[in-house]
Parts: structure tokens; C-alpha cells; sequence
């Protein structure tokens, strides 16, 4: 069966001059002659994307959206109507937008996050602002310090609402953030804690010793960068530490701590020093 919005793997059964025509248990779905993989012969497997073209007829494309359906992604509005706004997704054939899936007027040129669906009237692929009908925390698919991905949804309080796994929502606390966050952004995090009403809190990057063991052999790197020396230690600022090495002081000094247990690194009294 042919997923719609989705990648598919599928069987050419014919080339014309338009393009390969690919197995769907029917007459075929074209893929245009300019995405026909050079060297693509009848009864060859190609990976396609497939969707609707403008005349609501199946097309098949190697082109790669900035997602598939279930995806939350930001995207660029190209175009706007009064029925809706057009954005741009990567394909030859912007995505659409219903005016009555925007939580606001969308605006050309500015950039929107969305989630990618069906629209079950029209059974093509579409996009709409209006996430929170697509997220709960009711049934959860998580544990802690499971690894998650992660989507920045919007600034609050206490911190930053993100996207778990485009399923749930959870926050990043204020004293967790060692970067500057948007809308739209994307990073790996784990489940640091499930709280009452299976609130989430969550934090970027992996948890415990499965972080440090990342991060040494970039302290590693950098101090050999920099003649066996630099003139960091646990006493110094945390945005001093995260401006230089990308990663919060917890980290840096769980990762140092492991260094001089492994007696790869001694501390000084204004920073650490290779051994050796």
C-alpha cells in the first residue's frame, strides 16, 4: 500500500519519455524524468517520496521535504491567500496551509511552526499551526533518562516548552539552558523527571556519564590545542565554561572529575593541565 506524505520503496515498471513509471498495484505513479536515478531500469527498487501533485494525481519525487506526515517542523510561508498560505517544504509543490488550521495570519517570508498531516477530506498531504490538538501527556511513551528528540515550541516562565518525539510536551528549566533557544529548534534530550499529572521536565543532551564520555575527547582535543593548558576549573563561570566548551558546568566538571580519576589530567589552582 502506498503511504502518502511518506517515503516509499518502489518497483519501476516502466520508463517513457516522461519519467518511470513505479508500482503502486495499478496503473503506476510517474516519477518525473529529472528525479529518475541515472542508470534506473525496469524492476530496479528506487526510495521516493510521494504526495499529490496540482491536478490531485500521485507523484513520486527524490526530492527530500523538511518532513513527512506526523513531523513538526518550521517552515517558510512563500505565499498567502484568502483560503490559506503556501509554504515551502523542499518539494517543487509548496505544502498549504487552511486558513482554519492557522492560529494567526500568517505573513510571506516569515517562518511558522507546523505539523505535517492528512487532511482527511482531500487525503492530501497538508500542514497546520494548531499542534496542541496533536500533543498529550495522558498516555506516555517515555521514561526517565530515555533519550528523546526534541522541537522548541515556546518560551515560558519558567523556561522553554519543547516537543517530545512529536507526542508530548515537556520544559527545559531556565537553569538547564546553556544556548540560545527558538522556536524550531532541534536537539537530542533526555527525561530528566516525570512529575505529577505526568508533567515532564527534560534537559539537552544525554544523561549522566553517557554525556561525559562525549565530551572528554573534546576537553582532550582542546587542551592539547592549547599547549596542555587552560585556565578553566570548577570555580569558574558557568557561561565562561559554556561560551569555551559548548557544555554546561555540571557537565564540565563531571567530565574533568573522570579525566583525573583516569590520570589523564591534574587540577591546578586556575585551571587543569595534561598529564605528561
Amino acid at each position: 500500500m502506498i503511504k502518502v506524505g511518506q517515503y516509499n520503496k518502489l518497483s519501476v515498471l516502466r520508463l517513457m519519455d516522461a519519467g518511470a513509471y513505479l508500482d503502486d498495484g495499478a496503473k503506476g505513479i510517474l516519477l518525473p524524468k529529472r528525479f529518475v536515478p541515472h542508470g534506473t531500469k525496469p524492476g530496479d527498487i528506487v526510495e521516493v517520496f510521494v504526495y499529490h501533485d496540482s491536478e490531485s494525481r500521485l507523484i513520486a519525487t527524490t526530492q527530500k521535504p523538511a518532513g513527512v506526515v506526523g513531523d513538526i517542523v518550521l517552515l517558510k510561508a512563500v505565499a498567502v491567500t484568502p483560503q490559506g498560505a503556501f509554504l515551502d517544504w523542499g518539494l517543487m509543490k509548496d505544502i498549504f496551509v487552511p486558513r482554519s488550521k492557522q492560529r494567526s495570519r500568517m505573513y510571506a517570508d516569515e517562518k511558522y511552526l507546523v505539523k505535517i498531516y492528512i487532511d482527511e477530506q482531500t487525503g492530501r498531504v497538508a500542514a497546520t499551526e494548531k499542534i496542541d490538538a496533536f500533543l498529550s501527556n495522558t498516555v506516555l511513551t517515555v521514561k526517565e533518562m530515555e533519550l528523546v528528540d526534541l522541537v522548541v515550541y515556546r518560551r515560558c516562565d519558567i523556561g522553554y516548552v519543547v516537543i517530545i518525539n512529536n507526542v508530548h510536551t515537556g520544559v527545559i528549566h531556565f537553569n538547564e539552558v546553556f544556548r540560545d533557544m527558538e522556536p524550531g529548534d532541534r536537539f537530542r534530550g533526555f527525561i530528566k523527571h516525570i512529575g505529577p499529572g505526568n508533567t515532564l521536565d527534560v534537559v539537552a543532551g544525554k544523561p549522566g556519564y553517557n554525556k561525559v564520555s562525549d565530551e572528554t575527547e573534546k576537553v582532550l582535543q582542546l587542551l592539547h590545542e592549547h599547549s596542555g593548558y587552560l585556565p578553566y576549573n570548577d570555580k569558574s563561570d558557568p557561561e565562561d565554561i559554556y561560551s569555551f566548551f559548548g557544555m554546561s558546568k555540571k557537565t564540565f566538571k563531571m567530565t574533568t572529575g573522570n579525566l583525573f580519576k583516569q590520570k589523564k589530567i591534574v587540577f591546578t589552582q586556575t585551571g587543569i593541565k595534561l598529564v605528561g
